[in-house]
Parts: structure tokens; sequence; C-alpha cells
């Protein structure tokens, strides 16, 4: 307790040189922490939108991770009622879930033959009501709240396209998308729709056909045994979807559309059960109870358990690419705050030679002399430490309530902009232990060789 006194002392008689070395350590910790809250923000962010749109894990045929884009109606999961069933009455699961809703996708090709253009599409056929509860997933709190799915309320034949494929399917103008522009035309007139594509539509929904005088599309899909199928769709919305390549692809439609557009009257399929937990925390605990859920009541059916970041690998590439500026960046303020404390030691021990060696005079150990330098560098961390964290809290704070907004990449609606630092102790706190350990480093070298001075050298220095 002395020997920090002394140091406090020691520190306090050159105010400006610990002014400024303490003010270099706030302005590192300030850094280290706006910027790992911002980075804990995005992390946060990808999390919450990819667990929204897709949830933190889903049962698929063990192979359709793989395999399923080329034929997704080979690997539908037969009677998924009873899977979702036996899924939300397993009494260690019920606990746990928000939502389990079954997913089906499909490729085909969707066409305006009124104009004559048509282009391939992934469609997706999902239960409105779920994905509207899936959407109101926000364990980490974030500002705002989501948007309902476009097909909410809409007839069993509605379906909503990406701006990419309104645009080359020229609906932009009867589904009021902007900043469309219309391609040279190819044709001087409309191409009639093909005969046999015609007949299949009408055959599936002649009430639709004729009842609906909005934009429309013919969606023509190979069913599951190869055979060609028609639906027409009543178009209600085109929405972006964020990543060109996706919403030059996007088609969603109602999940029984989707099941008769592939199985028609056969027994409906699907390609995943969405499942949605309370809490990310729950995955590991979720997962395993699943996965031995599924071999002891449905063994013959082949599935398997894939997890929101398996489903999207950009997830872990993007939140390695962050975690490693991070770690860059505070291994370079840890640098610049071990010189800035190291030359404030050494300037001490140059000026306070006659001091260092009256003490020794007096009796004063070497481990002393070590001691009494090494606690003015502990002290120059803690106090740095703190001062630092709490800037940064404030900081946050005010940046946190300034409004402020900025579109992710993936996103198609701004965001607000989030610096997570209050409740991310145990960043604050490793970063605030990290620099007082910095400090404690950089003032050993200054220490051992105050130590290591003569007696005799000390207190002839002038």
């Amino acid at each position: 307790m002395k020997t920090m006194q002394l140091a406090a002392r020691n520190l306090a008689r050159n105010r400006r040189r610990s002014a400024t070395t303490l003010f270099a350590m706030v302005v590192g910790v300030v850094a280290v922490l706006l910027f790992g809250g911002y980075i804990r923000t995005i992390n946060l962010g990808l999390q919450t939108d990819y667990v929204r749109r897709a949830g933190h894990l889903q049962v698929q045929h063990k192979d359709y991770f793989l395999f399923g884009s080329g034929n997704p109606a080979a690997y539908g999961i037969a009677d998924p009622d009873a899977l979702i069933a036996a899924i939300k009455s397993d009494p260690l699961l019920a606990s746990m879930l928000t939502v389990v809703t079954p997913t089906l996708s499909l490729g085909g090709i969707a066409g305006n033959y009124a104009a004559g253009v048509s282009r391939t599409v992934l469609g997706s056929g999902v239960v409105v009501a779920d994905q509207n509860r899936l959407r109101l997933w926000n364990d980490y709190s974030f500002p705002g709240h989501p948007r309902t799915l476009a097909l909410t309320g809409t007839a069993p034949q509605a379906a909503v396209i990406g701006t990419g494929v309104a645009r080359v399917l020229q609906l932009c103008g009867p589904l009021k998308v902007r900043d469309c522009p219309m391609p040279q035309p190819t044709l001087a007139d409309g191409a009639a729709v093909p005969g046999d594509i015609a007949a299949l539509a009408a055959a599936d929904a002649p009430a639709a056909a004729a009842g609906s005088d909005g934009p429309q599309i013919e969606l023509l899909a190979a069913n599951a045994h190869g055979a060609p199928n028609v639906a027409r769709l009543d178009v209600v919305a085109a929405e972006v979807q964020g990543v060109k390549e996706f919403d030059d692809l996007f088609v969603q439609l109602h999940l029984p559309a989707a099941q008769r557009l592939v199985y028609g009257n056969e027994a409906p399929r699907a390609t995943a059960i969405v499942i949605q937990l309370k809490h990310t925390a729950l995955l590991p605990q979720a997962r395993e109870r699943l996965t031995a859920l599924l071999k002891a009541r449905f063994p013959q059916a082949q599935l398997a358990v894939v997890d929101f970041a398996t489903l999207n690998p950009q997830y872990g590439q993007i939140t390695g690419m962050f975690a490693a500026i991070f770690s860059f960046i505070a291994l370079l303020i840890g640098v610049i705050v071990l010189f800035t404390v190291s030359n404030t030691m050494s300037m001490a021990v140059v000026e306070r030679t006659t001091e260092i060696g009256t003490l020794r005079a007096l009796g004063l150990r070497r481990g002393g002399i070590r001691r009494l330098f090494v606690s003015e560098g502990l002290l120059l961390g803690i106090v740095g430490s703190v001062a630092g964290a709490l800037v940064a809290l404030g900081l946050a704070w005010l940046v946190n309530h300034a409004g402020l907004s900025w579109t992710p990449p993936g996103n198609s609606t701004p965001v607000a902009l989030q610096v997570r630092v209050a409740g991310e102790w145990t960043m604050v706190i490793s970063t605030a232990v990290g620099l007082a350990l910095v400090a404690v480093i950089s003032a050993w070298w200054p220490a051992r060789r105050a130590a290591r001075l003569e007696i005799v050298e000390a207190l002839r220095h002038v």
C-alpha cells in the first residue's frame, strides 16, 4: 500500500508528463472499445438477420445442403407435419422454441409471356404467419420493428418477386418499382403464351386467372417426377433483396401453392423445417437434442440438422475478417501504449537517478526499486483503463442516441447505427486488464535498469 502511495506521489510530481501518458492510454482504450463495440453490433446484426430469415437450425435431408440446389424436389421431407409435431411436443425442445415452420425451395422459369420475356428463378414456398413470427426475434434488443411479409393477407396464388426479376420480366411499371430502366424491345408485339404452358396454367388456377387484373407471371417448374408443371401467380409486390444475384432470382409464394406446383395431388413435402430458438446460446443444446430425436423417431428418413452459420458461410467469413481487423488494431494500440509508458518511465529513471541512489543508500533493496517503478506503470494502466472505459461508454451512448443509420451489406433498408459497449463487459474488462498489463510490462524494463544502478554512481549523477 505504501508503495502505491509513493508511486502516486511520484506521478503527481510531473503532472504534464503523466497527463500526456494517461491521455494516450485513454485514447487507446476508447478506440479499442468503440471499434470492438461496432464490430460486436455488426456480428449480432448479421446473426439476427440470418435467424429472422431462416432460423437457428434447419432439419433437411442429409444430402440437401450439398446437392439440393440442383433438384430440390428430390430431397423433400415426407410428412413434414408429423416431424413438426414431434419437435414441438418434445419436453426438452418445447421450452427452447419460438417458431417451427416448413419451407419448400424450388427452381423454375418465370415468364411474362404478354411481354415475351422469361427468366430462371429460385422460388420459396412459406407459411406467411410463421415467417412474420420469425421476423419478431430480437434477442439483442436492436431498435426498430421488422416489416411483415408482403404476402401477408394475400390470396393463395399470390407471389412476391425481387426487383431484378421484375426488371427482366418488364413488370416495373405495374409494380411501381423505381429506378427500373426498360430494355430495348426485341419483339414488336408481345409473344403469346405457348399453348401447353397456357393450358397447364389455366387448369391449375382458373379462378385466379379470371378474377385478377393485376400483374401476373407463369412459373414453370419440374414436379417431383421431372414432368413440367405451371402455376399462374398474381404478383403483389417487388422487393429489393439486398444482394443483386438473389434479387434477380427471388420468387416467394404461399407454401400450399408451391407444394401443389411441385407435388401436384401427391402428399405435400417440404425441403426444410426451420427452427428458431428463444436464445442463440441454446443452439448447441437444441441441436444435440434434435439430432437424438430424429434418430429415435425418424430413423429411416435420412435427416440432418444444420445451423445458421453452416447455411450462411459468409457469416463466419465476415465475423472472422472483423475479428482479424480488431486484433490488428488492438495490437497496434497496445504497441503504442507500450512505447509511451516505457518512454515515460525511462525519463523518470533518468531524472530520479540521484533519488534512486539515496533510497538504495538508506537500505531499499533492488526489488523495492523495481516494485516502485512497476507500481507507477500499474497505476497509470489502471487509471487510464478506467477513464478510457468511462469515456467509451459515454461516447457509445451518444452515438446510439444520435439517430444515425446505415445500410449493411446484404440489407435493402437502413438500420440504426449502434455501438455496443454497455453490456459487453467481457470486452470492456479484457481491454482494461490488457492495457494495465501492457503498462506493467512497459514499466518493467526501465524499473530493472533503475534497480541495477550502483549506489555510488547514482549519487554522483548530476
